[in-house]
């Protein structure tokens, strides 16, 4: 005896054609962004205000006049001046002259090594100009284990990612898990991921230096800011959530984040978003607690704490909303 299929069981002979096509569209944009963000924003990049400290009035001028915008320049009276805004990460580079014959060259090597590579670049074009040989030392190196700079992105990208998988995994429990429960799997999971990743990426691997607990809280942040955003575009959109956050956190934020190409190489506006995304705040930080003895940590987790509170804040509004009459 057959039995006839639930009336919800039964697939159209001939789908609608927004069925198939919506879904198409939407990951031919996502490849296209994807693509079109990492290979075009390392084709011709262009340094913008990469800061250096120069001793000397007359030097600084100098270089400000040759190197126009490419270059912020910062006069500083003495080396030792120079020095300390080197290693609090405000420079990039120090440039000194202790005879007309020779400029010295004093460079972070933990900025990476795009943006390192144009100051070079600039300050040696300006030493052939004036008949000056440039001498530069690299004050700030990498660590052995990481001589690309970009062990901070792996990081990072593997935190958001993993982070964005759990926030889509969460978003199909909706219907069975009640809200306060996928919450405390995210800030558990954060908790979880950031000293994972902090262990493995420092003292196991060797890959990034610095302290333990302050990297393990930039990911803990990381992980929390990426899966309450994606969440939230989840709960406000629907299914074009998943690929709005696709779109924005995991292809803009992670492309601009400054960690393969320097941030002072960016277009403006790149470097608008590089600097407000979570990845890119991330990575700021990361490589602050790593090299620059967390100087300026506090600006990253403040980004991240803001799309903390406003992800989780639209969150609960929809929940609310939800259930609230109108």
């Amino acid at each position: 005896m057959s039995e006839d299929r639930p009336e919800h069981a039964r697939m159209p002979a001939r789908p609608p054609v927004r069925a198939w096509l919506q879904p198409l569209i939407i990951a031919s944009l996502i490849a296209v962004a994807f693509i079109g963000m990492y290979v075009g924003l390392q084709r011709e990049p262009v340094p913008h205000d990469i800061p250096i400290a120069v001793v000397g009035t007359e030097l600084a001028d100098g270089l400000a006049e040759a190197l126009g915008s490419a270059v912020s320049v910062q006069s500083v009276p003495d080396i030792a001046s120079g020095t300390a805004l080197l290693d609090r990460g405000d420079v990039v580079a120090m440039v000194s002259s202790a005879s007309p014959t020779a400029i010295d060259l004093d460079v972070a090597g933990a900025n990476g090594p795009s943006t390192v590579g144009a100051v070079e670049q600039l300050v040696g074009v300006y030493g052939r100009a004036t008949g000056m040989q440039v001498v530069t030392e690299d004050v700030i190196p990498l660590v052995r284990y990481d001589s690309r700079g970009i062990a901070g992105f792996y990081v990072a990208f593997g935190v958001t990612l993993a982070s964005f998988v759990l926030a889509q995994m969460l978003i199909l429990t909706a219907a069975r898990l009640h809200l306060h429960h996928r919450l405390l799997t995210v800030t558990a999971f954060a908790a979880l991921v950031g000293v994972m990743a902090a262990v493995l990426a420092g003292p196991v691997l060797g890959a990034i230096p610095g302290h333990s607990v302050s990297l393990a809280i930039t990911l803990a942040l990381l992980s929390a800011a990426t899966a309450l955003a994606t969440t939230a575009l989840g709960a406000w959109f629907g299914a074009v959530g998943v690929p709005i956050a696709t779109v924005l956190l995991i292809t803009v934020g992670n492309s601009t984040s400054g960690a393969t190409v320097g941030l002072d190489l960016l277009p403006d506006l790149a470097r608008v978003f590089g600097q407000a995304l979570p990845p890119g705040a991330a990575i700021g930080s990361i490589s602050d607690v790593s090299y620059f003895g967390g100087e300026h940590h506090w600006v990253g987790w403040s980004i991240l704490t803001v799309w903390i509170v406003v992800a989780g804040g639209l969150t609960l509004l929809k929940e609310w909303r939800s259930k609230t009459p109108l």
